[in-house]
C-alpha cells in the first residue's frame, strides 16, 4: 500500500524520525568529541598561563598577540616547575593545580563551611621565578577571566586576560597586547600593603612610564569592563596576599 506523503500524520512522523535520527548522531559526536574538546581546554590554559610568564611567540617590532603553537604541554612542563593549592592557609603539591575551576570554587565559597582552593603556579623565566595565578571576574556584558605573573615582592611580570561577550573595539580590547603590555611592572602592593591595581580613566599615562601608581590607562569608551578588571583583580589577587608574605618573611 502507498503512503500518503501528503497526510500531516506522515509530516509530523517524518520530522520526529528526522529529529531523533540527528539528535542521537550530534549527541553520538558530542560524546566522541569530549576527550579532544577537554585537550583543547588544557592546551588553551597553557598557552595563557605560558603567555602570562611572557614565554609567547610575540614579536617585538608587531603589536599582535602571538602564543607558542607547538609542543604546548611540554614548554608548560619545562617553564612551570611546581603547581600549588593553598586551602585555610595550608600549602600543598599538586600537579593538576592549573585545572581547577575558579568559578565553582567561588561558588563553593559562598558555604562559610568551605574552605576555598587556590591554584598557584610556579614557575620560572630567565633565571628567576615567577608566580602565576588565575583570576575571574564581570565585564559589562558577561564573563572575564585571566591569569596574572608575579615576582615575590608581587610586582607583575605579565598578564592575559580574555571575556565572553565584550563589545568589539572596547571593553573587547582587554585582550589586546597594547592594554596588557600596560600591567608589566606595576606592583599591588603600595607602603607594603596591598592596594590592587586601577584600571584608570584620570591616570594620564597611556605609555605606563610611571610603575609605582597602581594604576594603568584606561580604555576608551569601555569604563564598566576596565572597572570589571580593576575589581576582578583586587578579589582575586587579595586572597594570595598572606601566601607572598610568608615568602618575605
Amino acid at each position: 500500500m502507498a503512503i500518503d506523503t501528503d497526510k500531516n500524520s506522515y509530516t509530523i512522523i517524518f520530522a520526529v524520525i528526522m529529529v531523533v535520527v540527528v539528535g542521537s548522531l550530534l549527541a553520538g559526536f558530542a560524546s566522541g568529541l569530549k576527550p579532544t574538546i577537554k585537550e583543547n581546554e588544557q592546551r588553551e590554559k597553557q598557552q595563557n598561563i605560558l603567555y602570562a610568564m611572557g614565554v609567547n611567540n610575540n614579536d617585538p617590532d608587531d603589536s599582535s598577540v602571538a602564543f607558542i603553537q607547538e609542543d604546548v604541554e611540554a614548554t608548560f612542563k619545562e617553564y612551570i616547575t611546581k603547581q600549588l593549592v593553598i586551602q585555610d592557609g595550608e600549602v600543598t603539591e599538586d600537579d593538576q593545580a592549573y585545572l581547577i575551576d575558579i568559578k565553582k570554587e567561588e561558588t563553593k565559597a559562598k558555604d562559610p563551611e568551605y574552605k576555598r582552593r587556590l591554584p598557584l603556579m610556579v614557575g620560572e623565566k630567565d633565571g628567576k621565578e615567577v608566580y602565576v595565578m588565575p583570576v575571574r571576574g564581570k565585564g559589562l556584558w558577561d564573563a572575564i577571566w585571566g591569569f596574572v605573573a608575579v615576582d615575590k615582592s608581587m610586582t607583575i611580570t605579565g598578564v592575559y586576560f580574555d571575556h565572553k561577550g565584550e563589545t568589539p573595539g572596547l571593553g573587547a580590547e582587554i585582550k589586546q597586547r597594547y592594554f596588557m603590555d600596560d600591567f608589566t611592572g606595576e606592583s599591588f602592593l603600595n607602603g607594603g600593603a596591598f592596594k590592587g591595581i586601577d584600571v584608570a580613566k584620570g591616570n594620564n599615562d597611556p605609555n605606563n612610564t610611571d610603575t609605582s601608581d597602581n594604576e594603568v590607562d584606561a580604555l576608551a569608551g569601555a569604563t564598566i569592563t576596565g572597572d570589571g578588571v580593576t575589581a576582578m583583580l583586587r578579589k582575586d589577587i587579595k586572597m594570595y596576599v598572606p601566601y607572598f608574605q610568608s615568602l618575605n618573611q
